[in-house]
């Protein structure tokens, strides 16, 4: 098959509807029914594409029918379903190439006879529904895919497709009669026909009592007055299923997984869920939340696929919905856990056969069991969630990656690249909103000595030591970078010079504190560092600046015997400020 561009599919696209062939005023009544019924109703003379008249046509259908390559797969079906349908002279009922639920019923419209209405066009079980998500995802239909073929899904069952049938007969029935009598020729039969005009009388006259409502007309009322109320409840319904994607995304990993077991929970009616998340190269199933839960999701196990009853789900890519766990030959969960009915559903998460995931509910409100109806419910749900799944396991790979990217690996500190292009960011607020900034460059002293005698694993160890003592020591404002070798920063916004001091001389202690294994073999006779402060001011104000003028100290302070501090401005015999440093970094 010759793929075409999306220019060329849109000039060849089929027509699907003739409304001018349609008998005068039935759209609206075919409308009403439709948006009733939640279903899809289209009335044909012959061959269709193309109807007469199209009311909530099924996305999948249009984008079938109106492809001129892929309209070939529907012909044996709703293309043939008229033909049959009048020569049976009945209800006909079929499923179709995409597993899509029909039914075809002959009608006579306003004395034009020959016709038919197809009904629903609906995915009456889970498993037809994921089989032809499957072959848009990875099958024979992925060409169509930008046709947007999920736009408008349909799900039903037979006694809705049944009552369906029914349903336009009579609406074929009653149309047909009010639109024979006299002034009401092409207006729909809908309870809403247009008031006759009033006839004048005289002012002797007596006025004549309004007539009772006909019995037909009563009907009509109480048959549109239940098509309203279903149409309220199926589209609120109709809108939560479309909106289920968007509400269980989110930026933040996190409150995506939150969000899919709140959700889930709330469409499920269940009172428990937890989501475990699929490791492919540890071949388990890892918990990335839980609600309802007796344990914290933190004390949940890693379970090993083919393991369990989510490992058996995991493997075998099957869901389970279980009435009653030990009937279903499961081990019951121990009394402490605390659940209330025996029931739940374990559902695998997949996407184009891959392994997501495993969604689990259980504790149906009300204590009724768990049932195909729920099922179908999960099967409608289960590729967003899959979908919201992945897309967060991205996001949070994203998170590490960039995190890696800028983090030392042995220290766990940001590395040289954040601090460079933090210090920038936090320069120019300063210099806007008139705020302080500090720096300190820090050393460790005689480290080469350290880790000459003890070895580059003990010299990695003492690094480890000296990050942990700084990181500890700091704020949270405060940022804390590896810049090189033995060499540490810290960035300070909106801290003056003798705050810095006062932090630096905090840390110096610490250090002297922390236990080094080797730190006696050191020659002042344990591990010490020495510091050197800048602080943003007129003459030091770029970030290059800022760390030579603390490099430039922190040279200073080894020049006069190490374990100690210095401020550039020391160094300068000047200061850009009014404030002194403590007398013990003189």
């Amino acid at each position: 098959m010759t793929k075409k561009s999306p220019k060329e599919k849109t000039a060849t696209a089929l027509v699907q509807e003739v409304p001018g062939r349609a008998p005068i005023g039935w759209a609206a009544v075919q409308e009403k029914l439709a948006q009733g019924s939640g279903l899809s109703l289209l009335l044909v003379d012959g061959y269709q594409p193309p109807a007469l008249a199209v009311s909530n046509n099924n996305s999948i259908c249009h984008a079938f029918q109106s492809s001129p390559d892929y309209v070939k797969l529907c012909d044996p079906y709703c293309g043939q379903a008229h033909a049959k349908a009048v020569n049976a002279g009945e209800t006909i009922n079929y499923k179709c190439h995409a597993g899509l639920t029909c039914v075809a019923t002959p009608v006579e419209i306003s004395g034009q006879p020959n016709l038919a209405v197809i009904g629903g066009r609906a995915f009456v079980t889970g498993a037809d529904y994921r089989a032809t998500v499957e072959r848009f995802r990875a099958g024979d239909l992925q060409e169509l895919l930008e046709k947007e073929p999920f736009q408008n899904v349909i799900f039903s069952d037979p006694a809705r497709l049944e009552e369906l049938s029914s349903r336009v007969t009579s609406a074929a029935r009653k149309f047909s009669a009010e639109a024979g009598k006299p002034g009401r020729r092409g207006r729909a039969a809908t309870g809403d026909l247009a008031p006759e005009p009033p006839t004048r009388r005289s002012a002797s006259e007596p006025q004549a009592k309004p007539a009772a409502p006909a019995v037909g007309t009563l009907e009509m009322q109480r048959e549109i007055e239940q098509l309203r109320g279903e149409l309220e409840y199926r589209t609120q319904f109709n809108e939560s299923l479309q909106n289920f994607l968007e509400r269980i995304s989110a930026t933040d990993p996190q409150k995506t997984y939150t969000a899919i077991l709140n959700n889930s929970k709330e469409l499920l009616l269940a009172e428990r869920a937890s989501l475990f998340v699929y490791d492919t190269n540890a071949n388990e199933l890892f918990n990335k939340g839980a609600s309802g839960l007796a344990v914290e999701a933190a004390d949940i196990a890693r379970i090993r696929v083919g393991e369990g009853i989510a490992g058996q789900v995991m493997e075998t890519g099957q869901p389970l919905v279980v009435a009653d766990i030990e009937k279903a030959g499961f081990r019951a969960a121990d009394p402490e856990r605390g659940y209330k009915t025996p029931s739940f559903i374990s559902y695998p998460l997949l996407i184009g056969g891959r392994k997501i995931g495993v969604l689990n509910v259980a504790d149906k409100v009300g204590g009724e069991p768990y049932d195909d109806v729920d099922r179908t419910l999960i099967d409608i749900i289960g590729p967003q969630i899959a979908t919201a799944l992945e897309r967060a396991g991205w996001q949070e790979r994203a998170s590490e990656f960039q995190l890696m990217s800028v983090t030392d690996p042995l220290t766990g500190l940001l590395n040289r690249r954040y601090l460079e292009e933090r210090l920038n960011e936090e320069l120019n607020r300063s210099r806007r909103y008139n705020y302080s900034l500090s720096f300190l460059m820090i050393d460790i002293d005689d480290f080469k000595n350290y880790n000459d005698v003890n070895g580059h694993q003990a010299g990695d160890q003492a690094l480890q030591i000296t990050a942990h003592v700084l990181k500890a020591e700091l704020r949270l404002e405060d940022v804390a970078c590896r810049y090189g070798g033995e060499e540490f920063c810290i960035l300070l916004p909106q801290t003056p010079i003798n705050e810095a001091a006062a932090i630096a001389e905090r840390i110096r202690g610490k250090i002297e504190e922390a236990n080094y294994p080797y730190g006696k073999n050191q020659p002042l006779g344990l591990v010490t560092i020495s510091i050197g402060i800048s602080t943003l001011s007129k003459h030091v104000d770029t970030s290059v600046a800022v760390i030579e003028a603390a490099d430039r100290a922190l040279y200073k302070a080894k020049s006069k015997g190490k374990n100690r501090l210095e401020s550039y401005q020391d160094t300068l015999g000047t200061s850009s400020t009014n404030t002194q440093l403590p007398d013990e970094r003189q």
